[in-house]
């Protein structure tokens, strides 16, 4: 490990944990899940918040959050709702993997409550090292270490840590643990978070009205954006295939997917496999596939489309996932005057006007518009 930057001033725990929940006192953020001061904070509501903030920005979480909480508003009123209910809530919101352990995390804890410790809440599912701590800390006031990317960015700067992340991890959970307080660790592990959110942003962070200015190596030599450092990221790779939007009598044709892999348990409508782009021509060799996928093309080439129905050549969408970017050309078909698009594909149909009800994700709900303008009906919400 490389050795830490070498200008830190002198630090004393007690003094900046004192520093740090003074002006959190003061400034700290108003937000729907957080208890107000001098108020116990709601363990349900600490535990979904950490859920759905799980690589998921503060603002993109508020609206699901709060209609989360106006439909469910607790823990035994979610664990009775269907899991398709929550995932159709949850849709737009992203790794859908989330939705499936939040619905069996609550019907865990409608039966059983709350675990008393961090070990206990990492054995509920979707909980794992940093919600446990979260949660121990945050709705029990345990002294558990905190460590999301803004602790982390916080952490890296004060400590002018060489080391690049994700190699650091370790390292900065080791400083995280010698600096959470005995007294105070919910709000403490939220100071963290506030401080890194705001203040310490990654770009251009305000050091002048740091509250830890007095504490951090990194503000001292004046280079506290080089923090923290990062190893150079592989290239997104782009994956693309072909979205089938089939209508008929005001219904669209869809199927779920899978319960385990990307968007597990979600619906769609019907697609060919997405491709890399360097697996395209090793598919072709190997021809079509049987069954529902024979309508279905390796590459979504101008040229091609699925045999024998009166398709219409929709806008091609786009969507980024995690691990690579998808694009997914988009051909749209009427089965009321091409029978056999239909008869190409399983599934079922859903109304139009009640799209909401059904667990589309973003980029299906975005190849769902698409086809619905190519046909020149309205689009679904």
């Amino acid at each position: 490990m490389q050795k830490r930057h070498s200008a830190r001033p002198a630090f004393a725990v007690e003094s900046f944990q004192r520093a740090l929940l003074r002006w959190y006192d003061t400034a700290r953020r108003d937000l729907p899940w957080r208890a107000k001061p001098g108020d116990c904070a709601d363990p349900y509501r600490v535990w979904l918040s950490e859920i759905m903030l799980q690589q998921t920005t503060v603002k993109a979480v508020i609206p699901y959050f709060e209609a989360f909480t106006r439909r469910w508003p607790t823990v035994d009123a979610l664990a009775a709702a269907s899991r398709d209910e929550v995932l159709a809530a949850w849709a737009g919101l992203g790794y859908y993997s989330r939705a499936r352990n939040l619905h069996a995390c609550a019907q865990a804890l409608a039966e059983g409550g709350f675990p008393a410790d961090e070990a206990g809440l990492r054995t509920l599912p979707g909980v794992g090292a940093y919600t446990s701590a979260a949660i121990a800390a945050i709705a029990f006031d345990l002294p558990a270490a905190v460590v999301d990317g803004n602790v982390e960015r916080v952490l890296a700067r004060v400590f002018a840590v060489e080391t690049p992340l994700p190699a650091a991890k370790g390292e900065l959970r080791k400083l995280a643990a010698e600096l959470t307080p005995a007294s105070r660790p919910g709000d403490y592990a939220q100071a963290m978070m506030d401080l890194g959110a705001g203040i310490c942003s990654p770009r251009s962070p305000s050091c002048l009205v740091c509250p830890v200015r007095a504490f951090c190596a990194a503000a001292a030599t004046g280079d506290a954006e080089r923090f923290p450092l990062r190893a150079a990221k592989a290239a997104r790779p782009t994956r693309r295939g072909e979205a089938f939007v089939i209508v008929r009598g005001g219904c669209i044709l869809l199927r779920r997917r899978a319960d385990k892999g990307l968007l597990g348990g979600m619906m769609e409508v019907p697609t060919s496999d997405w491709v890399a782009d360097g697996a395209v021509a090793a598919r072709s060799k190997r021809g079509r596939p049987k069954g529902d996928a024979a309508v279905m093309v390796a590459t979504p080439r101008a040229d091609t489309s699925p045999a024998g129905a009166a398709w219409l050549p929709a806008r091609t969408v786009q969507h980024t996932f995690t691990h690579f970017h998808l694009e997914l050309r988009v051909l749209a078909a009427d089965a009321d005057t091409a029978p056999s698009a239909a008869a190409a594909f399983s599934g079922e149909w859903a109304a139009l006007d009640n799209l909401a009800a059904f667990a589309l994700p973003s980029v299906m709900k975005k190849a769902v518009a698409s086809g619905l303008d190519a046909l020149g009906l309205a689009r679904a919400p």
